[in-house]
């Protein structure tokens, strides 16, 4: 019997069984692919059962396509698909459809009362809901509009519990706020169990889907789609891709042997270095934080005596790729140094490694993973940190100390 609590609050709750965690089963089929290979490769391995995904990106850049393109290769396998609508009509999304082929084995609902998708998914009873977007459902027993911070908590919290009740895998999109990230309450990436983000721009034809939080795989694994005219295709090799149209004979070019995740990418570091004038020298930075190249730079002319403080400095990473991990220091130090001295740095060679204040080339994960990616991309030369496990990959390995030491070796 539930004890009633003092002065006058809520009685206690009713004393639940407990269950030992060595006892919980797993099923062998907890989860399942998309038949997307890189769109699985984010999520783990495929989609867990009874798991929420949330996956938030800038309009038009192809969150809808893509998963509606999973939708199809779902239902295709004989996995039931509700397709939940609430910001386009049927005759658009059927449009959508017919031309990335993706119109058998999915059941459409035009939808923004949460209520009633709930009522009907339980009904139902798909394997799979995709709602799009949580931004565009209501709870009718709430005030607010559509969208507001206390709509989309309580929408989403309903569910999210519908989906862990009944084993549904649900996938949700967000709309993102100009900062780029998921509007709506913080709290709601805390409550799904996978977080993607949608990278790219409307001017590139590369688009990355990244895990930012993944309770059933690692996070920072990538994907690379390519938009064409039939929607998202996978590009299972991206480093030949992003390095396709590397122009040589260039000063200011330097290629970097990137980790995402578990996979290593290469990537073409580009930097301009012009005589500034104006007052304050402009910075800017496309595909790398402005503050590393800040940072860079002042390493540059403290500790090797590159002086860039009046002049324009543009960096960018060549193919719309956001690079965040330290390693990216050393190939744009070598980078900017190439571009201000005007002497290109040799094309078979690449590098990694981050810098610290004091111009030390410091050591990064995953040394040997990288290197094999340029030797088989028929790189023969590697630069980075003199600390580093870099192990028989069959690429002559250059370990530097200090950047000033990297700069003598490259250019003299």
């Amino acid at each position: 019997m539930a004890a009633q609590a003092t002065g006058g609050s809520t009685a206690v709750g009713t004393a639940r069984v407990v269950t030992c965690l060595a006892d919980v089963s797993i099923s062998p089929e907890m989860r399942f692919t998309t038949g997307i290979a890189e769109f699985d490769n984010v999520l783990g391995g495929g989609l867990v059962r009874g798991s929420v995904v949330l996956i938030g990106g800038e309009p038009g850049i192809g969150k809808s396509t893509l998963l509606l393109q999973a939708a199809g290769l779902l239902g295709k396998r004989g996995v039931s698909v509700l397709y939940v609508c609430g910001e386009e009509s049927p005759q658009q999304v059927r449009s959508r459809a017919d031309r990335v082929g993706a119109s058998d084995g999915i059941s459409l609902l035009p939808e923004v009362d949460v209520s009633s998708v709930e009522a009907t998914a339980l009904a139902e009873r798909p394997q799979v809901v995709i709602v799009d977007s949580i931004q565009a459902l209501f709870d009718p027993g709430l005030d607010g509009a559509s969208g507001s911070v206390g709509q989309v908590r309580a929408t989403a919290a309903r569910l999210v519990r519908m989906a862990k009740t009944h084993e549904i895998t649900l996938i949700v999109v967000g709309h993102v706020t100009k900062d780029g990230t998921i509007a709506g309450p913080r709290v709601l990436e805390h409550m799904v169990d996978t977080v993607l983000y949608f990278e790219g721009d409307s001017d590139h034809t590369f688009r990355i889907v990244r895990a930012v939080k993944n309770r059933f795989g690692s996070v920072s694994e990538i994907g690379i789609f390519e938009m064409g005219e039939c929607g998202l295709a996978e590009v299972p090799q991206p480093s030949g891709v992003l390095l396709a149209q590397r122009v040589g004979g260039v000063a200011g070019s330097a290629v970097m042997a990137a980790m995402e995740g578990s996979r290593p990418l290469l990537v073409e570091v580009q930097a301009l270095v012009t005589p500034s004038y104006g007052q304050v020298p402009r910075r800017l930075a496309v595909g790398i934080d402005t503050s590393r190249v800040l940072q860079v730079l002042a390493i540059l002319e403290r500790r090797a005596d590159v002086a860039l403080g009046t002049h324009d400095v543009y960096v960018s990473v060549a193919g719309g790729v956001r690079v965040t991990e330290p390693a990216v220091d050393l190939p744009l130090a070598l980078a900017l140094a190439s571009a201000h001295r005007e002497r290109e740095l040799p094309h078979d060679r690449l590098a990694f490694g981050e810098i610290g204040l004091t111009g030390e080339v410091r050591a990064v994960p995953h040394a040997s993973a990288r290197l094999r990616e340029a030797s088989r991309m028929g790189f023969t030369c590697a630069m980075g940190p003199s600390k580093c496990e870099a192990g028989s990959t069959g690429i002559e390995y250059c370990g530097v100390g200090s950047i000033r030491s990297a700069l003598e070796d490259v250019l003299g």
